[in-house]
């Protein structure tokens, strides 16, 4: 049986992965910071705007809410002057789709590469990037989360990655969010709504739409994700 936010796809299984050491992810994640080449188009502060401005984006009528999460800045000072304050950023990548017109692709399709409908597909990106970013999850009632995800592809020599890879990439991490956290107690019962698990009253991948991917840190991208239909009452 769907959730009350699915948007009517199939649900989809998945073995949760087994628990890792946070502070060797860590230092992969620090890494990456370092990996990623110093040039951009935005200020921190302009990539703050952005990631509001992210929230009035067109989509379905019948659409639900955005996942309501903070934008992710490092922990301490001297990170954030390093990887944040004291650097550019790249603009965001976002995910319109045709007919109709809007702004955000499900996560089920992208997963199943099912990407007819999202625009510039077949563009690269990460023209000129280091082999991976950190993706980050700042999830209401949960610990923040981030993973690796790769920005090239297996030829030889390796390239960018597409528009719909990266879409397909996203997917999976959010997936395997979905499963190492729905075992998991909220920190806040107040977030109760934005549970993650495989029940039929909590949100699971096909209910999400990925809408686009902001660059928040030198290393570091966050997606915005949406609700295929509203919260249920």
């Amino acid at each position: 049986m769907l959730s009350p936010y699915s948007n009517g796809s199939v649900p989809l299984s998945h073995s949760p992965s087994g628990p890792e050491d946070e502070e060797s992810r860590s230092q992969v994640d620090g890494s990456s910071e370092d990996s990623i080449s110093r040039t951009g188009q935005y200020s921190h502060r302009e990539q703050v705007q952005l990631f509001r401005d992210a929230l009035s984006l067109p989509y379905s009528s019948n659409a639900g809410p955005f996942i309501p999460q903070n934008m992710y800045k490092p922990h301490t000072n001297s990170d954030r002057l390093r990887h944040v304050e004291e650097i550019d950023l790249d603009e965001p990548i976002y995910f319109w789709m045709e007919n109709p017109s809007e702004c955000g692709i499900s996560l089920s399709d992208a997963l199943h590469s099912r990407v007819r409908r999202l625009l510039d597909r077949d563009k690269t990106v990460f023209e000129g990037r280091g082999p991976s970013v950190s993706i980050r999850l700042e999830w209401p009632g949960y610990r923040p989360w981030s993973r690796q995800i790769p920005t090239k592809d297996f030829r030889t020599p390796p390239g960018p990655i597409t528009r719909a890879k990266l879409a397909k990439n996203v997917a999976k991490c959010v997936l395997r969010f979905i499963s190492e956290r729905q075992n998991h107690s909220l920190e806040d019962e107040y977030n109760s709504r934005w549970r993650v698990s495989s029940g039929k009253s909590s949100i699971k991948l096909e209910d999400l739409i990925l809408v686009s991917f902001h660059h928040v840190s030198m290393g570091s991208w966050q997606p915005h994700l949406r609700l295929a239909r509203p919260l249920a009452v």
